[in-house]
C-alpha cells in the first residue's frame, strides 16, 4: 500500500501562487507515474498534471500549461506543483496520485491512477 498526504493549500488572492508538495510513502514501487487532480465545488475531478518516474516527460491540462508547473524531488518519492498566476477558476481540492507502472507520456485518467491522497484545499479569491 502506498500513502499520499499532499500540504500546501490555502487562500490566496488571483495572481499569487502556490507551490503543493505530495510525499509519499509506504511499499515502495521501482517505478510509477504521478499526478495531480482537482476538483472544483460542484464539479467532477478533473486531470491537472502528470509526470514520469524519471520526471523527462510531463502532461497538463490545458487549462494548466504556462502557468503550472509539475516535478519530482531527488528522491523520487516527492512530487510538487507550482501554481502561478492563480485565477479564481482554479479554486477546488487538489488531489495527489499515483500509478505503479512506467508510463510516457504519463497518463491524464483518474482510472490510470491506483492511489490517492486525500486533497488539500486551493481557494484563490478575486
Amino acid at each position: 500500500q502506498v500513502q499520499l498526504v499532499e500540504s500546501g493549500g490555502g487562500l490566496v488572492q488571483a495572481g499569487g501562487s502556490l507551490r503543493l508538495p505530495c510525499a509519499a510513502s509506504g511499499r515502495t514501487f521501482s517505478r510509477y507515474t504521478m499526478g495531480w487532480f482537482r476538483q472544483a465545488p460542484g464539479k467532477e475531478r478533473e486531470f491537472v498534471a502528470a509526470i514520469s518516474w524519471t520526471g523527462g516527460s510531463t502532461s497538463y491540462a490545458d487549462s494548466a500549461k504556462g502557468r503550472f508547473t509539475i516535478s519530482r524531488g531527488n528522491a523520487k518519492n516527492t512530487v510538487f506543483l507550482q501554481m502561478n498566476s492563480l485565477k479564481p477558476e482554479d479554486t477546488g481540492v487538489y488531489y495527489c496520485a499515483a500509478e505503479p507502472r512506467v508510463a510516457s507520456p504519463p497518463r491524464t485518467r483518474e482510472a490510470n491512477y491506483d492511489y490517492w491522497g486525500q486533497g488539500t484545499q486551493v481557494t484563490v479569491s478575486s
